[in-house]
């Protein structure tokens, strides 16, 4: 496989033709509820660059959404998931077993935060692993509630519809949900009433009162949330938060999910983001980053709580597929080779030295947030009143493909840029599509 060049190359416009043309090919037989960020066709990628099948190479800043953390074609993911195809695809666990589930087993208990003993099952999505921990947790608690948080984004499974928060797309005329799913505050510190500073102390005790009034603590299963929130716009809870929930949940026998599928392996700037605080999660769901591209995903826990649901009860067909996870071997050893845990450190702290100094200058940028290479920037029409400017978040990403750099949005509000580059991006091109981007900002046009 021939290395693809590392720099930004676009010679047509973009989309260009070929990917025009299979974007008329798509529309005739790809169902429309399946939509895409950016239409063109990939070709290639790999390190920081995505290649379409019309020669333009745009630098990635969004990793297949944060999944190829070590590069779309990373040797030792490619070397290690070769050979196992040469040996064989399938066989399902559940049937005949293979040491390469064991082996990823192994590597979780070893990596996810806490020393005590663990136990984890290998699954397809990041939806299926919490899907099935909630399972987990209900056969553990003999007890059906589960609590999840303001702007979550768990999943697109009927279950995980219920838990995630924002609407649409995700919802929006897909019921009715499963039930016993109740949502609470979460600790949003730039639209929070009193302030940053009053934050994690406030949500947390509202959220815990509401617990505990309307649903009553001794029916609650399990809390189920994202140490830094995805989808929902990268929102870091305010310091506090998360510990003062997870002591409610051990004082009370609640089996405490952290939802890593987005922040985890790498992504900001630890192993997990849950370390942050030192948070010790009961179980931890894992996916998108764990296996280099391939579809794996794994629910983590204690191992008394993971033995909890009978003999049987967990599984699918291609749950812990051999390929997937030799995969996931390869990309552990990448990023234990590459130390991306402080690659991830420094991709941060240029990113926000870069972003904040561009939040001084343009007054639609009302926040800059997020860990590692996890970040984001809140557009607001005014930084007063924070109101959301979805619109011109829009346009900002648009403008920002035309130019050859690959952005996401989220948020609930539809106004988040958000940024997950390959922790093994050069510098030089992560500088370059932060110049797209402060490119981008100033053509806006109240730019001030």
């Amino acid at each position: 496989m021939t290395a693809i060049p590392q720099e930004r190359r676009l010679v047509t416009a973009v989309p260009g033709p070929r990917s025009l043309e299979l974007q008329a090919r798509r529309e005739a037989v790809v169902a429309a509820g399946v939509a895409s960020t950016l239409p063109v066709f990939a070709a290639r990628a790999g390190g920081g660059i995505l290649e379409d099948v019309d020669g333009n190479r745009l630098i990635d800043f969004g990793s297949g959404i944060a999944v190829t953390t070590v590069g779309a074609s990373a040797e030792a993911v490619v070397r290690r998931a070769t050979a196992q195809l040469a040996d064989f695809t399938h066989t399902c666990f559940m049937v005949t077993p293979y040491e390469g589930y064991v082996e990823v087993c192994e590597k979780l208990a070893e990596l996810t935060p806490g020393d005590h003993a663990k136990k984890s099952a290998l699954f397809n999505s990041g939806a299926e692993a919490v899907e099935n921990a909630v399972k987990i947790a209900r056969s553990w608690t003999k007890r059906q509630a589960v609590v999840v948080f303001d702007h979550a984004y768990h999943g697109r499974t009927n279950l995980t519809m219920a838990l995630t928060s924002k609407n649409m797309p995700y919802k929006n005329g897909f019921g009715p949900f499963a039930p016993e799913i109740y949502r609470v505050p979460v600790a949003y510190g730039y639209r929070w009433p009193t302030g940053p500073e009053n934050c994690g102390a406030e949500a947390s005790a509202q959220a815990i009162d509401q617990i505990t009034k309307q649903i009553g603590a001794e029916n609650v299963a399990a809390i189920i949330i994202e140490p830094v929130l995805g989808e929902g716009g990268f929102i870091e809870p305010a310091k506090g938060f998360l510990p003062a929930l997870a002591r409610f949940a051990k004082d009370h026998g609640i089996v405490f999910v952290a939802d890593e599928i987005q922040s985890g392996f790498c992504r900001t700037g630890q192993w997990f983001a849950s370390e942050d605080e030192g948070l010790v999660p009961d179980l931890v769901t894992t996916a998108k980053g764990i296996a280099g591209g391939l579809p794996l995903a794994a629910v983590t826990g204690r191992a008394e709580i993971m033995d909890a649901a009978h003999a049987s009860g967990l599984g699918g067909t291609y749950g812990g597929n051999p390929v997937a996870c030799a995969a996931a071997l390869g990309a552990i050893e990448t990023m234990r080779e590459l130390d991306l845990v402080a690659r991830a450190r420094r991709i941060e702290e240029i990113m926000k030295d870069r972003l904040s100094a561009m939040r001084e200058k343009y007054d639609v940028i009302g926040d800059v947030r997020g860990r590692g290479a996890m970040i984001a920037i809140e557009l607001v029409k005014d930084r007063g009143t924070k109101e959301p400017d979805p619109a011109t978040t829009g346009a900002l990403a648009k403008a920002c493909h035309a130019e050859g750099l690959l952005v996401l949005t989220c948020g609930t509000y539809g106004n988040v840029l958000r940024f997950l580059p390959p922790l093994v991006i050069g510098e030089d091109l992560l500088n370059e599509g932060l110049d797209v981007l402060e490119s981008a900002l100033a053509a806006l046009p109240d730019a001030s």
